[in-house]
């Protein structure tokens, strides 16, 4: 995949042995620019001085985790680029802990142990398959809703529904 040769991407988890893991993964996919950091805190740093086209995050570290990093990315008036995609990684993969970093912005989420298949699938999604972004009071990241689905019942609140349901929608 020579394609993502200039791609730059910060690896952020707190065990050195899963980022090397996830290094080796990355470097064998032909993406050199690999920068490291071992929490959300140091991870925010770096990306003051390292412009990162992508950020795979662990989910739960100390002191400052997935889900915090994510908010603070999405929604902190000082922050490098609100739109960042962001892949969070981890061995927690229950509902709630996968609602919960879909609600602070997550733009894919990647289980552990990871495979090459999946790291490159998720890569893949961000970048050629990306989901507009939404904002609203409570919420500023990547739609949230992966299909369309033609049995919605609800309101038509978007401009974007407006243009599908027609005239009528209003």
């Amino acid at each position: 995949m020579s394609s993502l040769g200039s791609l730059k991407l910060l690896l952020v988890d707190d065990n050195a042995h899963m980022r090397a893991i996830a290094t080796a993964v990355l470097q064998s996919a032909g993406i050199r620019s690999v920068r490291e950091a071992s929490d959300g805190g140091a991870a925010l740093q770096s990306l003051r001085d390292y412009p990162a086209d992508l950020v795979i995050i662990d989910f739960n570290m100390f002191p400052l985790d997935g889900v915090e990093f994510t908010r603070l990315v999405r929604n902190s008036p000082d922050s490098v680029n609100p739109y960042l995609p962001i892949i969070m990684m981890t061995g927690h993969s229950e509902k709630s802990r996968v609602y919960e970093a879909r609600d602070a912005g997550v733009t894919e989420f990647l289980v552990k142990p990871i495979t090459a298949k999946a790291v490159l699938d998720r890569i893949q999604a961000v970048i050629f398959h990306p989901r507009p972004f939404v904002k609203t009071d409570g919420y500023f990241g990547p739609d949230r809703r992966r299909t369309q689905s033609g049995s919605y019942n609800g309101p038509m609140r978007r401009v974007s529904d407006q243009s599908r349901s027609g005239p009528s929608a209003a």
